[in-house]
């Protein structure tokens, strides 16, 4: 069934399409959303908050691009709003005690983490939306072009600009 079909359906109120929705969708929005809010259950709100709001928006759909895309922006806007709502806030606790191989390790890569969550949640906006849908969503610059209804040259200037400040915030931490 392609996007515009099953949207139509779940608009239709066919439960069915919606289950398959959110089967064939919820994974790659929770994986997006772990990376922004950098909690599961937080991020897991935010997934189901995003299809109870996706559902109730669906008669605009106008099935201009791909409808996994169009949640996914959807999603990934609600976690950074939900990141800065709990800015200053420990999201996930660390429990060395609890790994038994290298916590130190997990230490300073659950740190890591956190610093590039925060460097890009404080990136301006048309970078910090580009840098999440690429990275963290793992969307191709075409697709990302598609979702936002940016042009292509436009989401490449943006995610180079929006690296190039991650790297003077980050310094090595972020990759070429």
């Amino acid at each position: 069934m392609d996007d515009r079909a099953l949207a139509a359906a779940i608009v239709a109120g066919d439960a069915v399409a919606l289950r398959h929705l959110i089967d064939r969708e919820s994974g790659r929005l929770l994986r997006a959303c772990v990376r922004v809010v950098g909690d599961v259950d937080a991020a897991a709100d935010v997934v189901q908050e995003t299809f109870i709001g996706a559902v109730a928006a669906l008669p605009g759909y106008r099935g201009e691009g791909d409808l996994g895309h169009w949640l996914v922006r959807i999603a990934v806007r609600r976690a950074l709003r939900t990141r800065r709502l709990y800015r200053g806030e420990p999201l996930e606790q660390v429990d060395v005690a609890g790994s038994d191989d290298e916590p130190d390790n997990d230490l300073l890569q659950r740190e890591r983490d956190h610093r590039i969550r925060d460097a890009v949640a404080a990136l301006p906006e048309p970078y910090r939306e580009m840098i999440v849908l690429r990275y963290f969503a793992e969307l191709d610059p075409l697709a990302i072009a598609s979702a936002t209804g940016t042009p292509l040259e436009t989401v490449r200037t943006r995610l180079r600009r929006g690296l190039a400040r991650l790297r003077v915030e980050l310094g090595d931490e972020v990759a070429a």
